[in-house]
C-alpha cells in the first residue's frame, strides 16, 4: 500500500529543485520560498491540460499547500530521523541510483542489441541441472559434470526430448510434458545468459553448459524466424485439467463448444467472455489480455501463442484450442509489427536497466571511474605478504592478521580524495572471516581484494549522485516526502481513526441519517440468455411448483448457458441489472414482469421488499470509519494552517504558465 501511496502522491511532490532568477516565488510557508517552477510542474503533471484561469490556479494551490504543510509537520516532528523510514528511503534510493551507476555507452549497446534481437524469435529446448548461486565449489562442479554428461548423450545421437524427460534428465518440472521445448521467444523474455547463448547458436546446435541463477542449461536451438510482432487478443476460457474428473472435463468441453457456436452465430465476443469465461481477470474487460509477442515480458504457453498468431486479420477467432489451463476461444484484436527503434527506445531502456544484463556494464563503468578519479593501485606489492601470513590453504577463522609484517598506514589504493591503507584491507579480510575456508589463499585474496576495491569506488560514486545530478536529487526528495507524508497520515489520521472507537461511535450517532440502506429486495433473480428462455423461466416460477434449483436444472438440460440464478438480498442501487437508464427499477413482492438489461433478460421473484432504513453501527462501521478519517484530516489541516504562516503571491501565481 505504501508504494501505491507514494505513486499517487507523486502528483503532489516536489520534483524540481532549482530557483532561477526569473523563477518567481508563488508561496511561502514560515518564510521558506516555494517557486513557480515547482508549482507549475506539479500542477501540469496532475492536469494534462492545465488551466491558467485564476480560479483554477487558486483551487490547486489549496491542495498544494495542504501537502506542503504535511511535509513540513513531518519534518518538524522528526519523522525524517525514524530508522525504519530512513531504511525504506535507502531502498528506494538504491533502485533510483541504478541507471546512474552503469556505463552509458555499453548500456546503449545493450539496448540496441535487445532491439535487434526483438526483430527475431528463437525456438529452443533446454535441459536444466539445478545449482544454487551459493553452492559449494564441489556441488557446482558436480552439477557442471552432470550437465556435460547429458550434453555428451545428445551429441552422441540421443534425442534431446527423450534425454530431457528421462531419469536423471532435466530438473525443470515442465520437461516431463514438453521435453524441454520452450517454444518461441525473443529478447527480454529469458534470463540474459540464456537469451544470449540461444541467440548466438545456430539452428540445430547444442550449447555447452550455460550458467544462470537457476543452474546449468544445455540449450538446443530448433528454429529461428523473423518476429511476428506483438498481438493483442481476447479469449474465452473454460477451465479443464487433469485434476478434474472425466465427467467434468467432458462437460467443460461441451460448454466451450456451445460458446463457440454462439460466437459463430455473431453474438458479441466481449459479452460472451463476461458471461462465461473462467478467466475472471480478463472477463471483466471482455476477455482482452495484455499484448504479447516481440519484446514483451508477457508470454503465453506455446499452444495459445501459436494459435493466436495464425489469425490473419483483426476480428478473426479460433476454434476451441486446448492448453494446460483448459479450453480457449481466441479473437484477434490487433497485430502490431515490431515498431521502429526510436519508438521502442524508452521502453527498452527501462527494461534493460532493470534486467540482469545491466550488471555487465558495471565493470566498464568502474574502469571509467578509475580513470576519471586517477585510481592508483599499490596492492600488488603488498598482497604477497598478506598471502604469506595466511598460509597455503587460508582459513580466515584462524587468521591473526599481519602481526606487524606491513606498515598499517601504507596506501594499498587511492583515488579522488580517498586513500585506503593496509590496515583497512586487513580489517576487511577479518570481517569476512569464514567465507573463504578451504579456498586457495591467493585466489581468495585476489578475488576479495578486487571486490572490495570495486565496491569502495562504486560507493564513493553513489555518494556523489545528488550533487552531480540535480534530477536525481529531486527524484530522491520526491520519494522521501512521499514516505514522510504516508507515515504522518498513518499516525494523525488513519490509525487514529481506527483506534478511536469512542470517536467513531459518536460520529455515527451524530450522522446516522447519512448511513442508510436504500430499498433492498430478498428473492430469486434469474438471468436468462434470451427472451424465450426468460418466458419459459417466468412460467415455471409462476407455477410455484418447482424450486429455483430444479428450474435451473431443467432449463440448462441442453446448455449450461441458458440461465443463472442467484438467491440473496439485492441492493437496489448497486445491482447492475436494476438500472434503467439514470433511474432504478422498482419491484413488488411476488413475481415481477420480465425485464431486459444489456441484452439479457431477467425474471425476478421477490420474497420481501425491505424499505430504506438507517444502518446499524456494525453494518456501517467501514463507511463511518472512512468518513471519520476525512473529518480528522480536515481538522488536522486546519490546525496546520493555524500553526504555519502561509503567504500566497497571487500576482506571481497568475503569471506562471503564460
Amino acid at each position: 500500500m505504501k508504494k501505491l501511496f507514494v505513486l499517487l502522491t507523486g502528483l503532489l511532490l516536489t520534483t524540481l529543485n532549482y530557483a532561477q532568477d526569473n523563477d518567481p516565488v508563488v508561496l511561502k510557508i514560515n518564510g521558506e520560498n516555494i517557486y513557480g517552477s515547482e508549482f507549475w510542474y506539479i500542477y501540469s503533471k496532475n492536469n494534462p491540460n492545465p488551466s491558467t484561469k485564476p480560479a483554477d490556479l487558486d483551487a490547486y494551490m489549496e491542495l498544494f499547500i495542504n501537502y506542503k504543510l504535511k511535509v513540513r509537520e513531518a519534518e518538524a516532528l522528526g519523522y525524517d530521523t525514524i530508522p525504519k523510514l530512513k531504511k525504506e528511503l535507502f531502498s528506494y534510493r538504491k533502485q533510483l541510483a541504478m541507471p546512474y551507476l552503469i556505463d552509458k555507452d555499453k548500456n546503449e549497446a545493450l539496448i540496441k542489441e535487445a532491439y535487434d534481437r526483438i526483430k527475431n524469435e528463437v525456438r529452443a529446448s533446454h535441459i536444466l541441472v539445478r545449482v544454487n548461486p551459493g553452492s559449494t565449489p564441489e556441488d557446482t562442479l558436480k552439477a557442471y559434470q552432470r550437465a556435460m554428461d547429458l550434453r555428451a548423450r545428445i551429441i552422441g545421437g540421443e534425442d534431446f526430448s527423450t534425454v530431457a524427460k528421462g531419469i536423471g534428465g532435466s530438473d525443470d518440472p515442465s520437461a516431463k510434458q514438453n521435453g524441454g521445448d520452450l517454444g518461441y521467444f525473443t529478447a527480454l523474455q529469458m534470463v540474459y545468459p540464456f537469451e544470449d547463448a540461444a541467440f548466438k547458436l545456430n539452428v540445430g546446435e547444442v550449447s555447452m553448459p550455460v550458467r544462470t541463477r537457476f543452474g546449468y542449461h544445455i540449450i538446443q536451438v530448433n528454429d529461428k524466424r523473423p518476429s511476428k510482432g506483438r498481438i493483442k487478443v481476447a479469449h474465452i476460457m473454460v477451465i479443464s485439467n487433469d485434476k478434474m474428473s472425466s465427467d467434468d472435463q467432458e462437460a467443460n468441453q461441451k460448454k466451450i463448444n456451445e460458446i463457440y457456436e454462439l460466437v459463430e452465430k455473431g453474438e458479441d465476443f466481449g459479452e460472451l467472455a463476461k458471461k462465461y469465461s473462467d478467466d475472471k481477470s480478463s472477463a471483466m474487460t471482455g476477455g482482452i489480455l495484455p499484448e504479447f509477442g516481440a519484446g514483451s515480458k508477457q508470454r503465453m504457453v506455446p499452444q495459445f501463442e501459436d494459435a493466436a498468431f495464425t489469425l490473419t486479420k483483426d476480428g478473426d477467432f479460433t476454434k476451441p484450442i486446448k492448453t494446460v489451463f483448459g479450453y480457449h476461444i481466441i479473437k484477434r484484436i490487433e497485430l502490431n509489427p515490431v515498431p521502429p527503434y526510436e519508438e521502442m527506445y524508452r521502453e527498452l531502456k527501462l527494461k534493460v536497466e532493470k534486467d540482469v544484463r545491466a550488471q555487465s556494464t558495471k565493470e566498464a563503468f568502474i574502469n571509467k571511474l578509475k580513470k576519471d578519479y586517477n585510481f592508483v593501485d599499490n596492492g600488488g606489492q603488498y598482497l604477497t605478504t598478506f598471502a604469506e601470513s595466511m598460509g597455503e590453504n587460508f582459513d580466515p577463522t584462524k587468521w591473526r592478521g599481519l602481526e606487524g609484517k606491513l606498515d598499517p598506514n601504507a596506501v594499498m589504493f587511492s583515488f579522488a580524495d580517498q586513500q585506503h591503507t593496509v590496515a583497512d584491507i586487513e580489517n576487511y579480510i577479518k570481517n569476512i572471516a569464514g567465507t573463504g575456508t578451504g579456498i586457495e589463499t591467493i585466489v581468495f585474496l585476489k578475488e576479495n581484494y578486487n571486490i572490495h576495491v570495486n565496491a569502495v569506488i562504486m560507493d564513493y560514486e553513489d555518494s556523489k549522485l545528488e550533487s552531480k545530478y540535480p534530477e536525481f536529487n529531486s527524484l530522491v526528495k520526491e520519494y522521501r516526502d512521499g514516505i514522510l507524508v504516508f507515515e504522518i497520515m498513518q499516525d494523525e489520521v488513519w490509525r487514529k481513526a481506527s483506534e478511536d472507537t469512542t470517536g467513531i461511535k459518536k460520529y455515527y450517532e451524530d450522522h446516522k441519517s447519512e448511513f442508510t440502506y436504500p430499498v433492498r429486495y430478498n428473492g430469486e433473480l434469474y438471468k436468462c440468455k434470451d427472451q424465450s428462455t426468460a418466458k419459459q423461466v417466468y412460467n415455471m416460477v409462476k407455477s410455484d411448483t418447482l424450486s429455483y434449483g430444479k428450474i435451473q436444472e431443467i432449463v440448462n438440460e441442453n446448455s449450461a448457458l441458458n440461465v443463472v440464478v442467484k438467491t440473496q438480498t439485492f441492493n437496489s442501487e448497486t445491482t447492475e441489472a436494476f438500472k434503467k437508464g439514470k433511474k432504478i427499477r422498482k419491484f413488488k413482492t411476488g413475481l415481477n414482469k420480465v425485464f431486459a438489461y444489456n441484452g439479457e433478460y431477467y425474471v425476478f421473484k421477490v420474497k420481501e421488499v425491505q424499505p430504506p432504513r438507517e444502518r446499524e453501527f456494525t453494518e456501517a462501521k467501514g463507511l463511518v470509519t472512512a468518513a471519520y478519517q476525512n473529518l480528522l484530516e480536515e481538522n488536522w489541516i486546519k490546525s496546520l494552517r493555524s500553526k504555519y504562516k502561509i503567504e500566497i503571491m497571487k500576482d506571481a501565481l497568475y503569471s506562471i504558465g503564460q
